[in-house]
């Protein structure tokens, strides 16, 4: 019997694990890639941020369907099925990935906040905000920071789309950026940019404890998972085509890295009046402080859950109970994240530090994509939850594209 209608209305009025993972995924790096690649190809590789969206959501579809169909966050899949060595290697990546991404982010918000309210300088609102994050969190239960996530979605989306309408942009080309794929010439690093920079990386993993707190255990909970990623990537490839749009058309000049969305109001005031640069200013900052939250709340799961793994016999069976937020090793690392990386809101990064977690990061998403693909295609899943030709596919792709961006990344670096 096929569900009711008013069952679907139920399941679409639960999702909001999908949406608070996307909002962290969304930081100051997409809307940069973003922009980036609007300003210098207008509006002809929208394409690219909508097929962002679609494999991103593959992937976090298959790190869910992982857990609902084993039980296991996919941390301790790894475990159990990999190398031994794998988890503590992750756990030293985790740790630079963490204190160079928290500096970034307290950055930028404070970059952002300082932009809409200027009687602060960047360092004192980049660290205000990591306080108020910790605060949030330590203080707060998953519910109050789901609604929060909820709300500042609301609030980026509204906020950007506003600012994509009032730039007046050529329609025609949008549909036509959009629904025929195209490379201009030179395009390529762009179009993989704006591919692997939507949605986030590390944070994917955070979906597992989200679900977790909302109590989707088991096969049954597999089409709210979907709908509740579906809804949340499609505002993710939505805001980054919105992004695109507002760059395209744009001439941001000399501005690189987190400037240039200062530089993109300052241009949105040229053509929408100051209204348009407040607007969008106001959505940079909504989803610099989103990503953050969702770090501060996600990320001190993967590091406790790392540690219990570590600590417990191979054959042991899931966790139980699962890890919580009044756990000792969450609550320390949550301490890790908010204070030390305030050291980089004053000093320069350390090029040994930024070397080791460029070459490192460039490997994850491609091995991310490569276990869903060993550890989904296990006979041992049942049938209805392995990977599909579809899944198959698109983390084929995946694997390759990250892949690529890998093999840059390193000929860049070494």
């Amino acid at each position: 019997m096929p569900p009711s209608r008013s069952s679907f209305l139920v399941a679409l009025g639960a999702i909001g694990p999908g949406l608070a993972v996307a909002a962290t995924g969304v930081g100051a790096g997409d809307v940069i890639a973003a922009a980036v690649s609007g300003a210098t190809y207008g509006t002809a590789i929208l394409w690219a941020a909508v097929v962002g969206a679609v494999i991103k959501g593959t992937l976090n579809e298959g790190i869910a369907r992982w857990q609902l169909a084993t039980g296991m966050t996919l941390l301790e899949g790894w475990g159990r099925h990999l190398h031994r060595a794998v988890l503590p290697g992750f756990a030293v990546y985790l740790v630079l990935w963490t204190f160079m991404v928290a500096g970034a982010l307290m950055a930028a918000c404070g970059l952002a906040a300082h932009a809409l309210v200027p009687g602060l300088p960047v360092a004192a609102w980049g660290a205000l905000h990591a306080v108020a994050a910790f605060v949030l969190v330590l203080v707060g239960r998953y519910a109050l920071f789901e609604r929060l996530m909820k709300g500042f979605i609301a609030l980026m989306f509204v906020t950007v789309v506003s600012s994509a309408l009032l730039v007046r942009p050529d329609w025609s080309a949008v549909v036509a950026g959009l629904a025929i794929p195209s490379v201009p010439d030179g395009a390529g690093p762009f179009l993989l940019g704006v591919i692997g920079g939507v949605g986030g990386s590390v944070t994917l993993l955070s979906y597992s404890y989200w679900i977790r707190e909302r109590g989707w255990d088991g096969p049954a909970f597999l089409a709210q998972a979907r709908l509740d990623l579906g809804a949340a990537y499609l505002l993710t490839g939505l805001f980054g085509v919105a992004i695109m749009v507002v760059a395209s058309g744009l001439e941001p000049g000399e501005a690189t890295g987190t400037a240039l969305a200062l530089e993109l109001a300052r241009q949105i005031e040229l053509v929408a009046g100051p209204a348009g640069r407040w607007i969008f200013l106001l959505g940079f900052w909504g989803a610099v402080f989103t990503s953050m939250l969702g770090v501060w709340q996600g990320v001190p799961y993967l590091f406790a859950d790392v540690v219990e793994t570590l600590r417990r016999p191979a054959d042991a069976p899931p966790a139980a109970p699962a890890v919580r937020t009044d756990s000792p090793w969450y609550r320390a690392y949550l301490l890790f994240i908010a204070f030390p990386p305030m050291t980089l809101l004053l000093a320069d990064r350390p090029v040994w530090v930024v070397l080791i977690y460029s070459i490192a990061g460039a490997f994850f998403m491609p091995f991310l994509a490569a276990t869903l693909l060993y550890l989904n295609n296990r006979r041992t899943l049942p049938t209805r939850l392995r990977n599909g030709r579809i899944a198959n596919a698109l983390l084929l792709t995946a694997c390759l594209v990250f892949g690529y961006l890998c093999a840059a990344e390193l000929a860049q670096r070494l």
